[in-house]
């Protein structure tokens, strides 16, 4: 049993990584992320694998490993407070260096690993963001890579294309606060062409999953 805080998202979101758990008490607003295949108890609710909602002031049960970001409602002015996460994170393309980044607002905390799970915050600033349709990760070239993203302010949508062109899109799926797109690979971890794309300025948390036996890259 154990509620580790994770410090990625330092100082804007307190991030908490909760493993074999029967209770968790959440004070105020917080997102819950249910990493688990065993669903989380909240209330009448339950919470399945890889879903996540924003719950406020609430116990939550049978968390066997969960991610809860806190705070999420100590930012009343979202505009200034992206300013400053501007001033904080470094652009994604200083990081990653993805030529399809290049001269893009788009912005990313460090990145955490715990077992098989890194754990990174993301901010778009543009409207629209033009990140760029992939579906390949070069940064974490390991085969059989998942990955999902949870909105945590801003609006979104996340977009599945049949080629390398936005007109070819087949599916779309809104990205509001508290929202994870449901996962788009398949059971090999193959992806389609896919994006993020900004309604409003965001911020998202992405979760990449590795598979068992495969070790985070360095």
């Amino acid at each position: 049993m154990s509620v580790e805080t994770l410090d990625f998202a330092d100082p804007f979101f307190s991030v908490y990584l909760i493993e074999n758990e029967a209770t968790y008490d959440v004070l105020g607003k917080a997102i819950v992320l249910n990493l688990s295949e065993t669903p989380i108890q909240i209330r009448e609710q339950t919470l399945a694998h890889l879903q996540s909602v924003i719950v406020a002031d609430v116990t939550l049960s049978n968390l066997s490993h969960a991610v809860i970001i806190g705070r999420i409602d100590n930012h009343p002015d979202e505009l200034a407070l992206m300013e400053q996460v501007r001033a904080t994170w470094p652009s994604a393309f200083d990081v990653r260096g993805e030529e399809r980044l290049r001269g893009i607002s788009h912005y990313m905390s460090k990145k955490v690993w715990r077992g098989q799970f890194g754990f990174t915050m993301y901010h778009s600033g543009s409207v629209p963001l033009n990140v760029g349709l992939h579906k390949d990760h070069d940064f974490c070239p390991v085969p059989g890579f998942r990955e999902v993203h949870t909105q945590i302010m801003g609006f979104g949508k996340m977009q599945q294309c049949r080629e390398k062109d936005v007109s070819t899109l087949y599916l779309e799926e809104p990205m509001a606060p508290g929202t994870t797109h449901r996962p788009m690979y398949d059971a090999e971890g193959n992806f389609p062409w896919h994006q993020f794309e900004t309604i409003t300025p965001s911020i998202f948390m992405a979760v990449e999953m590795l598979p068992e036996g495969a070790s985070p890259p360095a």
